[in-house]
């Protein structure tokens, strides 16, 4: 599995193209984000874009590279809804309005997407940081693409955006202390191949912490 990293402003989430075909969330700078892929690759060559949530920093340049790919865009059913909210999806904190993007595909959990000839993507629904929230595991390759569910070194998501759930968030997280992971891609941060599957357990640990208070 080929994975391309991009990240084109200080308040986007992080995007990865992979096998140059399918590209996991976009960020805000579109224009930005647009120069680098084409750095990289044919923009037409993407297939299919997947947002691991509605949230504005994750989704905002979607539509306009769906547009200029012919890309189709999948979102959890759950979250789906909430991509034109400009609360609940966050767009407002930016001043800014929600982009108009119609998903073209609805996600459920264990819903599997083929990524190569021996490749694909598990979706595994992770509530919390949202309601449709998730998560992309990678089998063959031991990967996992977290959105904004976990993070490295044990950090985890805020709950504390209208649709968060702590609670909720715990039980996404103990799920994913049932795969076995080589290297976490995060929402946000760098990516890391060490000792994911422990730094995964200091997640759960830190989210179980907070229902405590």
């Amino acid at each position: 599995m080929q994975v391309k990293h991009f990240n084109a402003g200080l308040y986007d989430a992080n995007s990865y193209l992979i096998n140059a075909k399918v590209l996991v969330d976009t960020g805000i700078n579109t224009s930005a984000l647009i120069a680098a892929i084409e750095k990289e690759t044919d923009i037409k060559e993407i297939e299919l874009i997947i947002l691991t949530h509605c949230h504005f920093d994750h989704t905002a340049a979607a539509g306009e590279i769906a547009k200029k790919s012919g890309a189709k865009v999948a979102i959890h059913t759950d979250d789906a809804p909430l991509l034109k909210n400009d609360d609940v999806n966050a767009a407002s904190l930016f001043g800014r309005r929600s982009p108009h993007i119609e998903p073209d595909i609805l996600l459920e959990n264990g819903q599997k997407i083929r990524i190569g000839e021996d490749e694909e993507l598990e979706v595994i629904h992770t509530p919390g940081h949202t309601p449709g929230g998730i998560c992309l595991y990678e089998p063959a390759s031991k990967s996992l693409f977290s959105g904004d569910t976990v993070f490295p070194d044990g950090s985890i998501g805020r709950t504390d955006f209208e649709g968060g759930s702590p609670s909720a968030l715990t039980a996404s997280i103990s799920k994913l202390t049932e795969l076995d992971v080589k290297t976490l891609y995060p929402g946000h941060g760098t990516s890391t191949s060490d000792d994911v599957n422990g730094q995964i357990g200091m997640s759960l640990k830190m989210s179980r912490g907070f229902l405590r208070f």
